[in-house]
């Protein structure tokens, strides 16, 4: 498969996931119980959708994971993360656009994430103040169990066709521990998406950025290296 076909798959692929992701989070009005299931989902069907010809990343963490464990080559991953950055902004200046087509609509926080007393104080109810470190370390750890998961199922002894299901309900799952803490990144393309229109009174999503490009980075890095373990015992 030629990689400019990998990286319109990967770019469908991100896009579906923060147009369905953050676009629940936006407009659905169904809690942090229906967003979970909405990543969760939108994961699921684009596994399902292009897993077969780009392996349905959709996420730069999950791509350098893959090449960490030495299943994609460098090049691959930069057109990957290309690929996803732009998939994840065109969704999010599509749902900025659908949403300022509302009457008395504000972007507010516009699903970003965020950390601290001021996130959650932007962000409202339900939502818990988390501090640096905690962020940091929920998110990497969150991330390294989800590499766990996604090179176990896709691991050539692993789920085989439930591969896809088993991705997105970790990332479900993923999601009802952390949205309340951090609104969930796991993802460093789907948090610099969401920077671009957030406009919270008190916050900038821009001074949190780095965390959720960093924390999910090291994470899946991480995972990566553990993978090879289990790679290893296994031969």
């Amino acid at each position: 498969m030629k990689l400019s076909v990998k990286m319109i798959a990967e770019l469908i692929g991100t896009f579906w996931l923060v147009l369905g992701g953050c676009g629940t989070a936006l407009f659905g009005g169904v809690g942090f119980l229906g967003v979970s299931l909405a990543f969760g989902l939108t994961v699921v069907t684009m596994a399902y959708g292009v897993g077969h010809v780009s392996g349905a990343h959709l996420n730069p963490a999950v791509s350098l994971g893959v090449f960490v464990n030495g299943r994609m080559t460098l090049r691959e991953m930069i057109a990957y993360w290309a690929a996803q950055f732009l998939g994840a902004s065109l969704a999010a200046t599509a749902l900025y656009v659908i949403g300022s087509s509302i009457d008395g609509w504000n972007a507010g926080v516009f699903a970003a994430n965020g950390y601290g007393a001021d996130f959650a104080a932007a962000a409202g109810a339900g939502y818990q103040t988390v501090g640096l470190v905690g962020a940091f370390l929920a998110e990497a750890l969150l991330t390294f169990v989800f590499l766990i998961v996604i090179l176990g199922a896709t691991d050539e002894r692993g789920a085989g066709k439930f591969a896809g299901l088993a991705i997105g309900l970790c990332l479900t799952l993923i999601h009802l521990i952390s949205i309340p803490l951090t609104n969930t990144s796991v993802n460093p393309a789907r948090s610099f998406s969401q920077c671009l229109f957030a406009n919270a009174d008190g916050w900038s999503a821009w001074s949190d950025l780095w965390l959720f490009i960093v924390a999910p980075l090291v994470g899946a890095a991480l995972a990566g290296l553990a993978y090879k373990v289990f790679q290893s015992k296994a031969n």
